[in-house]
């Protein structure tokens, strides 16, 4: 029961340090907004298609507000479900790896939080962004719990990092009908940011290129993780005593 509640209280811990570092980060909306012009225009510079575009293609405005409540409803509790899962159910090295990527890919975007603000696709209407939560809600970000959070913290979007680093952890170590629902978790999510006009693509983008770089600092103890077919395999050739 000990170290149970201790590593719940570490989890709790490191994410109200992240929560607390945000709210440092913000205020800079001057600077945010420039950031935004730049990458608005890198983004045509490289061709991406505009997530204005893609937002219009959405074609009712129910489907709108369910992409909404996904944004607001999914993130957070899906990777609590991950940590509890990893944490009953599965070898503590994976766990412990599993725990440490996230770690490692939540700080690394609080750095760039607070390095790069960045203004999201849905304060530029001019740009022809509908904000999605104002219009049909759910709203995260309107009143108290709206004064509560920093809305100039695009950069990253950890909404498709966190789906990502889920999907890479199960592909890895879990059932694959589960990888098949956590990769969907992914393409569903990466849609939802853009179509609510929360996040720009190159923020999905530097998510994924974080996630990388944690894979590759943060090292599983015993080398490598074998995928469950691997193990599988490798326990049937070993001759039993």
């Amino acid at each position: 029961m000990l170290p149970a509640l201790l590593e719940l209280a570490l989890v709790v811990v490191l994410f109200e340090a992240y929560r607390l570092g945000r709210l440092l980060a913000r205020g800079d909306e001057p600077a945010a907004r420039e950031h935004a012009e730049w990458v608005h225009r890198l983004e045509g510079v490289v061709h991406l298609p505009p997530e204005a575009s893609v937002q219009a293609l959405v074609p009712s405005d129910a489907l709108l507000h369910l992409a909404n409540v996904y944004y607001v409803s999914v993130h957070f509790p899906l990777m609590v479900v991950f940590l509890v899962w990893g944490y009953l159910f599965r070898p503590r090295a994976e766990y412990v790896w599993a725990r440490n990527l996230l770690i490692t890919l939540t700080g690394t975007a609080l750095v760039v939080h607070i390095l790069f603000p960045l203004a999201p696709p849905r304060m530029f209407p001019h740009w022809g962004f509908v904000d999605t939560m104002a219009t049909f809600g759910p709203n995260a970000y309107a009143g108290a719990s709206g004064a509560m959070v920093n809305q100039f913290a695009a950069m990253p979007s950890l909404h498709v990092g966190w789906a990502a680093l889920i999907a890479y952890v199960v592909l890895r170590t879990g059932p694959r009908w589960l990888g098949a629902v956590a990769v969907t978790h992914v393409v569903v999510t990466v849609a939802v940011v853009v179509v609510t006009a929360n996040h720009y693509w190159l923020d999905g983008i530097v998510a994924l290129v974080l996630l990388a770089v944690a894979t590759r600092v943060v090292r599983p103890a015993a080398g490598p993780l074998a995928s469950p077919p691997a193990r599988r395999a490798r326990s049937a050739a070993t001759p039993r005593r």
